[in-house]
């Protein structure tokens, strides 16, 4: 029997705000402004802003407007020798965050402790493998061997992964994962998508092929928009029909 992490996000479908502004008052104007939109899951937080005022500090900023999950993305963790993945977890943990994403290009070893680890600490794992820009994949003159990438998310399927990320700009990347992923992770299965406006996917694009439980990772096309509230509530929207779809 497999062993499912949950679901992170109440919803089955609903744009997660990354949250890779300036500072901190950026960051408690932008929670501010999309905190009370319908259709807005969580918030994910990035290394810079996390080197700079420390994951603890931006938790509680985050939680004086909402408590809606948090996502700890260290851009790109899991990427070390097996042994310090739980340092991490405990550390992000501790700091109140509900979730961690981790890309697996260490190799499977690495792969398997960490998740072991945040199966222990009680964290839940968001994995990826292939990234949104060109120049990643050998097949686009990168370095990550493009068959490798399909074997990172079925290990992670394997160890009980239910959420992985997925590049939210290639429908048809999205479509082939979901196609393959979903034979074995089952119903629970749900795709966390970048790449959309600044890198120029579409969210109701994506949503099509992406399966019941989708969340579109949106950045710069909220947090510069001149609106930001009215920027969240115009992404959240193309996903409204999903959502009804999926409740």
């Amino acid at each position: 029997m497999r062993d499912n992490m949950g679901q992170i996000i109440d919803m089955p479908r609903s744009v997660v705000v990354a949250c890779d502004v300036r500072n901190i008052g950026d960051l408690r104007t932008l929670v501010r402004e999309t905190s009370n939109v319908d259709g807005i899951g969580g918030y994910k937080i990035g290394a810079a802003l996390t080197i700079t005022n420390g994951l603890p500090e931006l938790v509680n900023v985050v939680r004086g407007f909402t408590n809606l999950p948090i996502i700890y993305d260290h851009q790109k963790w899991m990427t070390d020798i097996p042994d310090t993945g739980r340092d991490v977890l405990l550390a992000v943990k501790n700091a109140g965050a509900n979730a961690i994403i981790g890309f697996p290009l260490s190799g499977p070893v690495t792969q398997k402790r960490y998740i072991e680890e945040a199966k222990d600490v009680g964290i839940e794992i968001i994995t990826g493998g292939e990234m949104t820009h060109k120049g990643f994949k050998t097949s686009e003159l990168g370095y990550i061997a493009d068959s490798a990438l399909l074997n990172m998310y079925l290990t992670s399927a394997d160890l009980g992964i239910t959420n992985f990320v997925v590049p939210g700009n290639r429908t048809e990347r999205v479509s082939y994962y979901h196609n393959i992923l979903a034979s074995v992770v089952g119903d629970a299965l749900t795709f966390w998508g970048p790449g959309f406006i600044a890198q120029g996917g579409k969210i109701n694009e994506t949503a099509l092929v992406a399966g019941k439980y989708f969340h579109a990772i949106v950045g710069r096309g909220i947090f510069e928009a001149a609106d930001m509230h009215a920027a969240a509530v115009e992404y959240t929207s193309q996903l409204m029909g999903f959502m009804r779809d999926s409740e």
